[in-house]
């Protein structure tokens, strides 16, 4: 399959959650698609290229709420964003995504699979849920390499299945999936500093508009010292400055997307971005492309939308 608007209009079709194109790769785009299903259970198998996609609000399906999906990756990395959490893939690894809030994937050259399940099958509680989606799950070992080993093999050899059969090992892969998913959960219960580190990020996330916010105003308003502070993200991706840069460059660039100002100065200024040059340099070395070149992709995604013929664009 050739281009990636044609392959995100694919995955529509399949019934998979929305999501929208970031910035092709320059020597062209090619990705295939195989679905099966078992059962209430949709596999969809993507072989993909090194590339970004996303969801935010304005993507997101009613139909979607009823579903959880889990990607499990086979070849190559995947990073995954969602609900204040970053999981980094690698092969054999698997993540829970909510269809219903916005996401963000970044990607090496893939094969991954997608599992698309009833949310009410899988039974998770709102709590459990909002500390699991968006976290890593290994796949190399535990209830998570079942999981991991099934799917990839399932995803190309679900043939031969009466109905009731179906029915039956989409049950069973169900529950593995809630084993995996409880066992992550155990590893996974808070303490007195990841309490802290996301009520940081949460302060973080509040405030980036100030152009003040600095780690020492974070330390300050946690009343903790700015070594203490550096100490508590020493394992994480970034480090707090890092975070709050990354977060503005990325309400940045929603902005622009959105195009919801009339300059890029007045959205970097927006996001606490004073020095218009400063912020251009930021944002090329983080995407690879300058403002303008985004405001302009942008802006010919438009135009081209609002040029297609009726029935094109999904009307």
């Amino acid at each position: 399959m050739k281009g990636a608007d044609s392959f995100l209009e694919t995955l529509d079709q399949r019934g998979l959650p929305p999501l929208r194109g970031g910035r092709p790769p320059a020597e062209g785009f090619r990705a295939s698609v195989v679905s099966r299903d078992l059962g209430p259970l949709r596999l969809t198998e993507l072989v993909t290229p090194q590339g970004e996609c996303f969801r935010d609000a304005r993507s997101v399906r009613a139909a979607d709420s009823e579903l959880w999906q889990v990607e499990v990756v086979a070849r190559g990395q995947v990073r995954a964003e969602q609900g204040g959490s970053t999981a980094v893939l690698g092969a054999t690894d698997l993540v829970l995504i909510d269809p219903v809030r916005p996401v963000r994937f970044a990607s090496s050259a893939t094969t991954h699979v997608t599992v698309l399940m009833p949310r009410h099958l899988l039974r998770l509680g709102a709590d459990d849920a909002a500390r699991l989606t968006g976290v890593r799950i290994p796949g190399d070992r535990g209830p998570g390499a079942l999981v991991s080993s099934l799917v990839r093999d399932m995803a190309r050899s679900l043939d031969g299945f009466r109905a009731h059969e179906a029915d039956r090992s989409a049950a069973a892969v169900i529950e593995l999936i809630a084993v995996a998913l409880s066992a992550r959960l155990g590893d996974a219960r808070p303490v007195a500093d990841e309490v802290l580190r996301t009520r940081i990020i949460g302060f973080i996330e509040a405030r980036l508009s100030d152009r003040d916010l600095t780690p020492a105003k974070v330390a300050a308003a946690h009343h903790v010292s700015v070594r203490r502070l550096h100490k508590l993200f020493q394992d994480q991706p970034l480090t707090v400055a890092a975070l709050i840069r990354r977060r503005r460059l990325e309400r940045c660039r929603a902005d622009l997307t959105a195009r919801q100002h009339s300059t890029i100065a007045a959205v970097a200024a927006g996001w606490g971005f004073t020095d218009p040059a400063h912020f251009s340099r930021l944002f090329k070395a983080t995407y690879g492309y300058s403002p303008g070149a985004h405001v302009s992709n942008e802006c010919a995604q438009m135009v081209k939308g609002s040029t297609a013929r009726p029935g094109e664009d999904g009307g």
